[in-house]
């Protein structure tokens, strides 16, 4: 047994014993998972991938004389002004004003809020443009300029829904091309979409979340953020293999952090063709290794993990809860996938290669003794469902 304080000291003594979640695999195999418990501190997970449930507050501070904001846009994306005089809120699926969206469809969506997101991370200048209906301590009603990151008081990246514990496999059984949040599917089940780091994914390591809960600290985008909430969404009461890993979405993450510390490429917008735009977002959560039973959950195998496989064109557009098939990461990561007896080939939105970074550069931090672990003050609940919207009459 170990505490997060005893696994703090480590890390600021330089001695912490940290390897990443695909890295523990072959250790514990070689050591025994007794011994690797004793000896390994943490284990660093990651996963990137869009995830349109991401957003930041900006704060552009006064004009002289000043402006109580009513209407604005950044690079002509709009962003949500009802918050306070000089504080604005952008949404990652935010479109360009007057975008065609699906007028002509497929619609190419070619900016959006994601893209600003990233633009502003990256350093470059970017044109603010207000309005306001002027009042006798506000009383300038336009404002036009140009501003950098590093102009702003505050730019905190405040994501609600991030790190789906598992999610959909999309497929296309109709006769028509569809364009879906997890790509462009072609009729008849000819392929299939998915995005998930399997197991390098965070909740997938900590599938119960005996670690991961509000107050986590995490990697976001290169900054020091952490979890402030579960997130929307979330619905930890669902079904689970016999390792207790869910068949389904099940769990996420709300998180938080600095954009000002955050790297330019773990942030970037992405556009969706027939879809919209979204936001690719990079995320590294630690997993103290407090007991043998928290480390035999990060020796979890794409082979151990399943996911739905779910008809885009007619059962999840009309949310049926079927499921056409289901399939494991270690299938999926193979390119091909098989249902109804037709071969599948498979592309994933998420990328591997860049959550297998990620581990490493947390791990690295940790090892330098740049980042500490934190206790949650709040479990992420368990018990929950996710309701629908019901279509109803108004209550009498």
């Amino acid at each position: 047994m170990k505490t997060y304080a005893e696994i703090n000291e480590r890390i600021e003594a330089g001695k912490a014993v940290v390897l990443t979640a695909e890295e523990i695999i072959d250790y514990v195999e070689a050591k025994g998972l007794d011994a690797a418990a004793a000896e390994v501190d943490v284990v660093t997970t990651a996963t990137f991938g869009p995830m349109c449930s991401s957003a930041c507050v900006l704060n552009f501070g006064h004009t002289t004389p000043r402006i109580r904001m009513s209407e604005a846009w950044i690079e002509d994306v709009p962003v949500y002004t009802g918050i306070a005089a000089v504080d604005v809120f952008l949404g990652a699926t935010e479109l360009r004003y007057k975008d065609p969206a699906n007028m002509y469809y497929p619609g190419e969506f070619r900016y959006g809020g994601g893209h600003v997101m990233e633009e502003l991370v990256a350093g470059k200048e970017l044109q603010l443009f207000a309005l306001s209906y002027g009042t006798d301590e506000y009383p300038r009603r336009e404002v036009r300029t140009w501003f950098t990151l590093s102009d702003l008081n505050q730019a905190i990246m405040v994501n609600p829904r991030n790190c789906y514990q598992n999610y959909n496999v999309a497929i296309n059984g109709s006769e028509k091309t569809i364009h879906t949040y997890l790509g462009v599917l072609e009729p008849k089940y000819r392929n299939a979409g998915y995005s998930s780091a399997g197991q390098l994914s965070p909740l997938l390591n900590d599938p119960l979340y005996e670690t991961i809960g509000v107050g986590t600290s995490v990697w976001l985008a290169g900054a020091h953020g952490h979890v402030y909430a579960e997130g929307t969404q979330h619905a930890g009461a669902c079904e689970r293999n016999a390792l207790d890993v869910p068949t389904g979405g099940a769990g996420t993450l709300a998180l938080t952090g600095d954009m000002k510390q955050m790297r330019s490429g773990f942030l970037r917008g992405v556009s969706m063709v027939g879809y919209g735009v979204s936001l690719a977002v990079g995320v590294g959560v630690p997993i103290p290794v407090l007991n043998r039973d928290v480390l035999k959950r990060t020796c979890i195998r794409d082979r151990d993990i399943q996911a739905p496989v779910v008809d885009y064109s007619h059962d999840y557009a009309h949310n049926t809860g079927k499921v056409v098939a289901t399939v494991t990461y270690e299938q999926l990561k193979r390119g091909e996938i098989e249902v109804d007896g037709q071969t599948v080939a498979v592309g994933s939105l998420s990328s591997y290669s860049k959550a297998r970074e990620i581990a490493h550069l947390l791990a690295d931090e940790i090892r330098a003794g740049d980042f500490l672990l934190s206790e949650p003050f709040q479990k992420l609940p368990a018990d929950t469902r996710m309701k629908p919207l019901r279509i109803r009459e108004k209550s009498e």
